[in-house]
């Protein structure tokens, strides 16, 4: 699989596994619907991380749009740990809100990225998501925080709920915003490397052309 292909692959799968956490945030009406929910949230953080991943990979070179890649895919990781290791309640909660933060971290070093070269080919889309991304990922962090002092008081979880949940949307508008800025970008690449390769010279034609001239 060629880097473009990587990207491409990986901003694709980001997007769909944002979808599928942002899903799993829907008030659950049944235990059976909530364990539904969760194992969807699992899902989704797992393909998020791996669509990370293989963006990180797709890029050749060290970049801010990488290392945030790699960092995404790290929070994604830690967020996974914390739905699926056998904690405390309280610890399960600290580890998907040290991931979240890591992930609006990791968005928005890959958008200082995209300020660098002013005239790439789904730069609005790119800068649009990452923001999106970033402040998603924010507010999930955010109100797994109220969440878990709401736990500790004892008081009602709903409303940090709801910010968990339009945080989950946010994020996931601004992965599809991405995965269109990502194609976008990848095409003129390939376009590029095409132009570049059929105006090459032909080796032989010119080593010929340089011995008729002597």
């Amino acid at each position: 699989m060629d880097n473009q292909l990587k990207e491409i692959v990986g901003a694709t799968l980001a997007a769909i596994g944002t979808i599928i956490t942002a899903i799993s945030t829907i008030p659950a009406k049944s235990k059976k619907m909530e364990k539904l929910f969760d194992g969807l949230d699992i899902v989704g953080n797992s393909l998020q991380g791996t669509g990370n991943a293989l963006e990180a990979d797709g890029q050749s070179g060290p970049s801010l749009e990488k290392v945030g890649n790699e960092i995404q895919a790290i929070g994604n990781s830690i967020v996974i740990a914390g739905l699926t290791l056998d904690l405390e309640d309280e610890n399960e909660e600290k580890l998907v809100i040290a991931g979240n933060w890591l992930q609006a971290l990791g968005g928005a070093a890959a958008l200082g990225d995209e300020f660098e070269d002013p005239t790439a080919a789904g730069q609005i889309f790119n800068i649009n998501g990452n923001l999106l991304q970033s402040i998603g990922n924010s507010l999930q962090a955010y109100g797994g925080t109220i969440n878990l002092k709401e736990k500790e008081r004892g008081g009602s979880e709903e409303s940090a709920n709801n910010i968990i949940a339009v945080g989950s949307w946010i994020q996931a508008v601004g992965s599809v915003l991405s995965l269109i800025g990502t194609i976008q970008e990848e095409n003129q690449e390939i376009s590029s490397e095409s132009s570049e390769e059929n105006n090459e010279p032909d080796s032989k034609s010119s080593v010929w052309l340089n011995e008729e001239l002597l």
